[in-house]
């Protein structure tokens, strides 16, 4: 209840923000996650011309978001978001309708290219419609994607019984109605100039050496939350012997954000420094990998239901404590990415935050997928894990050191109110 009350005491443009996050994350994994599967058995494509499609989705959303946030500044946040969202209803209808390799391909870029539009331009807008209520904002923007997060899957599980085109149109469907609905509803707002070339903004953002220290120390922050669609499924699956046992890490999630985020951002905002709670965010995230470690590589299947839950407990503590580091730092993180640079960048400096996320969950999944292979093959299945307690401690002390350096921009005092 508290969080419909928050809901409702925000603008409608938030609100609007917040819904149109559910309808992004639910068509998202409503279709992709299901991709690779259609790609290869349906279709009949070699596993290397599914990951060149798969690749190219993923390289045109991550490459392009320094432009997307750039466009945001420049041409306002709403047009952005509104074409972004077009053009994955376009991508994903191709990925229904289209079967040939150009086809494919042109729906991975437009699908990617949708992605590295609105996902900055949505955050920019968040940020200088919240005021002062950023984290509280960007708290309930958390919620409202592991909400999506959670149905998508499920909705998109129900679907493939008919077929993936089913799925996949009922995916730009999602996106089309968002489309509409921001275009209609969604308040335009002036742009103001940055004064400089966009190769100047550009300049003036890479240049910010206390804004790449930060990003480059959330690097674990993307590493480990990835895990929730990597390693921490695959905990459960061999843990439980169960296929449908990673949906429960994602329940675990969804109802541990539902319950506590809101209420954790309202009880740690102004309550010590942003910095602190977002090294202790990162600090947590690391030790939720602590207790399926301690269990990693348990023989044998399970004999029982009962010994299959019990199994299954250290997995889902790991997964909780995860969603409750992520809900302690990630709202603070987003509040602190436009106080290192003039309102007028916003867009852009969000848009290289995420490129360097990008980067970093691709480089975390490679080092986590090298360390499952090889604690395979040597026994060493704690191996893993223990790469990310390592990212989690490691990121955690580099935003402590970076505070203590005073090199992280204090929260802005409020303006006083004259009559």
């Amino acid at each position: 209840m508290n969080t419909w009350r928050a809901v409702r005491g925000f603008p409608l443009a938030i609100r609007l923000l917040l819904v149109n996050q559910l309808g992004v994350n639910t068509g998202f994994y409503l279709l992709i996650p299901y991709l690779a599967l259609h790609l290869g058995d349906d279709l009949g494509l070699s596993a290397a011309v599914v990951g060149i499609v798969l690749g190219v989705r993923n390289l045109s959303q991550q490459g392009l978001f320094l432009i997307g946030g750039s466009a945001a500044d420049r041409l306002g946040a709403r047009g952005v978001i509104i074409a972004g969202c077009a053009l994955r209803t376009v991508g994903f209808g191709l990925f229904a309708l289209g079967d040939g390799l150009p086809v494919l391909l042109a729906a991975s870029v437009l699908s990617g290219l949708a992605g590295a539009l609105f996902n900055p331009a949505v955050r920019a807008y968040l940020a200088l419609e919240a005021g002062e209520r950023k984290a509280e904002a960007f708290a309930l923007f958390n919620v409202f994607a592991t909400a999506g997060a959670l149905l998508g899957p499920l909705l998109g599980s129900a679907l493939l019984l008919v077929d993936f085109r089913t799925s996949a149109l009922t995916a730009a469907g999602i996106f089309a109605v968002l489309t509409v609905a921001q275009a209609v509803v969604l308040p335009a707002r002036t742009v103001a100039s940055s004064g400089n070339s966009v190769l100047a903004d550009w300049r003036e953002v890479v240049g910010n050496r206390r804004f790449l220290a930060f990003a480059l120390a959330m690097v674990g922050l993307f590493a480990m939350e990835n895990q929730l669609y990597l390693l921490l499924p695959d905990g459960a699956r061999r843990a439980t012997g169960w296929d449908g046992a990673a949906g429960i890490v994602f329940l675990v999630g969804t109802l541990t954000s539902l319950l506590l985020q809101l209420r954790l951002t309202r009880a740690l905002n102004h309550r010590g420094s942003r910095a602190r709670w977002i090294a202790v965010g990162l600090a947590l995230m690391g030790l939720s990998f602590v207790p399926p470690m301690a269990v990693a590589g348990y023989g044998g299947a399970p004999d029982s239901l009962a010994d299959a839950a019990l199994r299954a407990l250290p997995v889902l503590a790991g997964a909780l404590l995860l969603y409750v580091g992520v809900m302690i730092a990630q709202p603070f993180v987003m509040e602190l990415i436009p106080d290192f640079g003039r309102p007028e960048l916003t867009g852009t400096y969000f848009g290289l935050f995420y490129v360097v996320s990008g980067i970093a969950a691709a480089l975390g999944n490679a080092v986590v997928g090298w360390a499952m292979d090889t604690g395979g093959h040597t026994g060493l299945a704690w191996l893993p894990w223990a790469c990310c307690l390592a990212f989690g401690l490691t990121s955690a002390g580099a935003v402590a050191w970076l505070h203590r350096h005073r090199a992280l921009p204090a929260r802005p005092e409020p303006v006083p109110v004259t009559a």
